[in-house]
């Protein structure tokens, strides 16, 4: 009786629960259960597409470092250049398909200025000194120098020729004889400055005191007065001084066409009477309209060092006095005599300080289209009369392919003769008389 009488107590605590179960099945709305599991599967998707990107980065960031690692910077430059190409590439094409975007026009590329737009010196037609060293033996000091310091004649093994190589710590090189310079002149050198201890050199003209005359004047601002010329690796510097404590410096600065370590670089000085300009690598790199004291009269040259620690090598220093009148002596008096077309020491190369001198010549006959000329070489006596004979007239050819072919002279105006040593202008004796044997005249026809 006791069991039966709990059967029915059983059965319905049972059938609530049942019904309790059922009921809170019903308020789940099944549309909501479908949106979380699909909302799920995307936020596992999403998530799965983060990590797969994550793991595309950093594979493509330990590909970077592994490249760098092996030490070839170069391969990981390039492989973020061809990356930006791509990423242009498809910037590009997705402003053709109508994207909105602005589309990017390449800009032309810049042409650059040729140098010999600013080569606007003409060497003169006057040598008034000249140095290559070639009477002084190698190893020895050269006789027409003097310093406080010690040099040598050298040779070396990029250029030809004998080269002054000024060796000495904190040292000055004086030229011992005075050159009467004119208000109006060209100063030019080669120099090879030296690489390991290269800072700079000093190239002074200035007025002796002829109160205080000497042969070697080691002060740091010689004479009466005067202008440093100073070409380093950095650039160029210019100094304008006077004995006069009441006076400060004129300095101008340029940090075009340095020159170069270890190789032979032509320097070009035009003296104008307060002006200074400077030339190099066929260009003006610095030009200073009132770089000298007025009234100075220049008579000596040197080289220094002082506070700057450099032993270069220099040699083929030349002073002439400044352009002649090509037009007149051309055209008027039917010949010029020109030291402004130079070559390359036992070539027919013209060098390229000789533009300006065959621009000016160019001009006269193109405004002078009846005149024709002949174009004569020649030589010093140095070497043998026949090789001397044909190298100048390789250069008197020389000279008619470069005013034919680079400034439109017709060929047919331009005949040509070497002829070699056998018509000096001077003894060749000294160096700077061989120096006005070697020269290119124009004769009007």
């Amino acid at each position: 009786m006791r069991r039966s009488s709990y059967l029915p107590s059983i059965l319905l605590v049972f059938m609530i629960l049942l019904w309790s179960g059922w009921a809170s099945a019903q308020i789940v709305n099944p549309r909501e259960v479908v949106k979380e599991k699909a909302t799920h599967r995307t936020n596992s998707r999403i998530d799965q597409g983060i990590d797969r990107g994550l793991n595309k980065v950093e594979e493509g960031v330990g590909s970077l470092f592994r490249k760098k690692e092996k030490g070839s910077e170069e391969e990981e430059v390039q492989e973020v250049e061809v990356n930006e190409e791509e990423a242009e590439e498809q910037d590009s094409g997705e402003a053709g398909g109508g994207s909105g975007e602005e589309t990017v026009v390449p800009q032309p590329e810049k042409v650059k200025l040729q140098a010999t737009t600013q080569y606007d010196f003409v060497p003169g037609d006057k040598i008034l000194y000249y140095e290559d060293f070639s009477q002084d033996a190698v190893g020895d000091f050269p006789a027409l120098w003097t310093t406080n310091g010690s040099a040598e004649v050298k040779t070396v093994n990029v250029a030809p020729g004998k080269w002054f190589h000024m060796n000495g710590e904190d040292a000055v090189y004086c030229y011992t004889k005075e050159i009467a310079f004119p208000e109006n002149f060209i100063v030019e050198f080669d120099i090879i400055p030296d690489e390991e201890y290269y800072r700079g050199i000093v190239f002074t003209l200035y007025q002796e005191n002829p109160e205080d005359p000497q042969e070697l004047n080691d002060d740091l601002y010689p004479g009466k007065g005067g202008v440093h010329i100073i070409p380093h690796k950095e650039g160029w510097e210019t100094l304008g001084y006077t004995d006069s404590p009441d006076d400060r410096w004129i300095t101008g600065e340029a940090s075009k066409n340095p020159v170069v370590t270890e190789q032979v670089n032509h320097v070009i000085i035009w003296i104008q009477k307060r002006r200074v300009r400077v030339y190099h690598e066929g260009a003006k790199v610095i030009d200073m309209p009132t770089n000298i004291y007025p009234g100075l009269v220049f008579n000596r040259i040197r080289f220094s060092g002082w506070d700057r620690d450099s032993y270069p090598l220099v040699t083929n220093l030349k002073v002439t006095t400044a352009a002649p009148d090509t037009r007149s002596k051309l055209i008027t008096e039917g010949k010029l005599v020109t030291y402004g077309i130079t070559f390359d020491v036992n070539k027919a190369d013209i060098k390229p300080e000789s533009h300006g001198t065959l621009r000016d010549i160019a001009t006269v006959l193109q405004e002078n289209p009846g005149v024709r000329v002949k174009i004569v070489g020649h030589t010093d006596s140095d070497g043998d009369d026949k090789l001397n004979l044909d190298l100048s007239k390789r250069r008197a050819e020389s000279v008619k392919s470069a005013l034919s072919g680079q400034f439109g002279i017709d060929a047919s105006r331009l005949e040509t003769e070497g002829a070699g040593e056998s018509k000096p202008v001077a003894a060749n004796d000294t160096p700077e008389n061989k120096a006005k044997n070697r020269r290119v005249e124009l004769i009007k026809l």
